[in-house]
């Protein structure tokens, strides 16, 4: 993971991804409103290497992450936040692969590239397996994430992953008892998407 420095929150300018709006409604005869951002649906992949018995994951810095991570006194924008006393660990999350629906490709052909561009296995798509869909962020946006199952092999490996474009991720394996004591932490730093597939691998895929 690249050294992370110069950490400096600034008012929302201009975004591809995210569209903020605000909902008027009036429920039980109350006017009501709520602030909301609509962002694209995305696709998240369980990776099992059978060739070793280890999970393949994602690590990397999450600025939503890393900003909540910090008290809210200490939270100046356009202030230079002070890394040594919160240092860009504290924003660095364990997740599944992962990544969004931006093209007009079916499911398992994004997820199939996300694995690619992510974690280095080029793998066919009957190796996917769906294993459901379901609302992400429900209290801000209410995206529909499509989770999948994947098996891959050594042979498979073709690159080190890491991501594309201006992405920085590394990719980390756990054995089945290393992830087993990962999630039985109090304080997880993954979402919830993570928590859903990797609880749906050991109920269904471990013996």
């Amino acid at each position: 993971m690249d050294k992370i420095s110069k950490i400096v929150v600034k008012p929302l300018e201009k975004s591809i991804y995210l569209k903020p709006y605000t909902m008027h409604f009036i429920q039980n005869g109350s006017k009501r409103t709520w602030d909301l951002l609509t962002i694209h649906d995305s696709v998240a992949i369980v990776i099992y290497n059978i060739t070793r018995n280890v999970l393949i994951l994602v690590k990397q810095f999450r600025p939503a992450v890393y900003y909540g991570s910090i008290p809210e006194e200490d939270r100046k924008i356009e202030s230079e936040i002070n890394v040594e006393k919160y240092p860009p660990e504290i924003g660095i999350t364990i997740e599944l692969c992962a990544g969004i629906v931006d093209k007009k490709l079916p499911l398992p052909e994004i997820a199939k590239e996300e694995i690619l561009e992510e974690c280095g296995y080029d793998v066919p798509i009957h190796n996917l397996e769906k294993i459901g869909s379901y609302c992400s962020g429900v209290g801000t946006s209410g995206s529909l994430q499509t989770a999948f199952y994947c098996e891959v092999t050594d042979d498979m490996k073709v690159s080190g992953g890491g991501g594309v474009d201006d992405e920085i991720i590394d990719v980390v394996e756990m054995t089945v008892d290393e992830i087993k004591k990962y999630v039985s932490q109090n304080n997880i730093k993954s979402p919830p998407s993570f928590m859903y597939g990797i609880y749906w691998f050991l109920h269904n895929r471990v013996k």
